[in-house]
């Protein structure tokens, strides 16, 4: 990859701050954008992108009068993105890449950290390679387990465990509670009456009858 440094934070002099210093870098842009026809959007909003985040060598105080001198304000962070993701490339590797595609790839970076460290492998970086990429990386639906209640015993054995019950009028709990304290028996022989008479019922072996006045 080309490396950049006539732009990139950390090359630039602090005392090169004011912001006339811009227009040798729009100049620099433009001459680079031209030899690449249709490109000069991506590589304006890169060298843009560059020339902002130089600027923030200046105090916190210069640097927002410096943003609010030059009608960055407000626009600054999706361009800052676009400077630390691409940090490792000059506007021109990228220039067959479109505008919004940079902005996507700046915005989740970490989502994108490993497609952007390719990218860096490939002798010329275009628009089809890039999103041939993005398509192998796609994350794989998750797996949506199917709920169990079985579980497992140390001898290899196993067992059914329900679920906690959670309701605000704690009816089932209420309920299975007075059943126990009423009657003597264990919430488990219980709620196994329970779930075979359901059985019975789905199985139209009992039928539910309505109690008439």
């Amino acid at each position: 990859m080309t490396q950049m440094h006539t732009v990139i934070a950390g090359d630039v002099d602090v005392a090169a701050y004011a912001l006339s210093d811009f227009n040798p870098y729009v100049e620099q842009a433009d001459e680079m954008a031209s030899k690449r026809s249709l490109k000069d959007a991506t590589i304006k909003i890169l060298y843009h992108a560059f020339w902002l985040a130089s600027q923030k060598k200046l105090n916190s105080s210069e640097y927002k009068k410096f943003l609010k001198k030059s009608g960055w304000k407000g626009e600054e962070k999706k361009y800052l993105k676009i400077a630390t993701a691409f940090s490792k490339f000059s506007p021109e590797d990228l220039a067959q890449i479109e505008p919004a595609t940079i902005f996507q790839l700046a915005n989740e970076s970490k989502k994108y950290q490993e497609i952007l460290e390719q990218l860096l492998d490939l002798p010329e970086i275009t628009q089809a390679e890039l999103r041939k990429l993005i398509k192998q990386h796609q994350p794989k639906p998750a797996k949506v387990e199917k709920p169990s209640i079985w579980r497992r015993t140390k001898n290899g054995g196993r067992y059914c465990q329900i679920p906690p019950i959670h309701e605000d009028s704690e009816q089932t709990g209420v309920t299975l509670q007075q059943m126990m304290d009423a009657e003597g028996l264990t919430a488990q022989s219980i709620v196994a009456e329970a779930i075979a008479l359901r059985k019975q019922y789905k199985e139209g072996r009992v039928v539910l009858v309505e109690k008439t006045a």
